[in-house]
């Protein structure tokens, strides 16, 4: 104790748990937007533009920087 305050972590069980998912969420969404290489540089693949490169996986990953965002602010109990 320093000045009759508790010391201990900066957030509570649930602050590092929703942190914890939120990061999960950002690491799923790099995953998914991984790929679509092509193995011979001359030839073009359209696979990079697809749908779950494009738009599924920044909305994953910005969710991700959301739910973060929400566990710092959250007041622990």
């Amino acid at each position: 104790m320093v000045n009759g305050k508790k010391e201990g972590f900066a957030f509570g069980k649930v602050n590092y748990q929703i942190m914890i998912a939120g990061v999960l969420l950002i690491i799923i969404g790099f995953i998914l937007m991984s790929g679509g290489g092509s193995p011979d540089p001359k030839v073009f693949n359209p696979e990079i533009f697809s749908f779950r490169r494009i738009t599924l996986a920044p909305i994953i990953v910005l969710a991700g920087f959301a739910t973060v965002m929400v566990s710092i602010m959250k007041k622990s109990k």
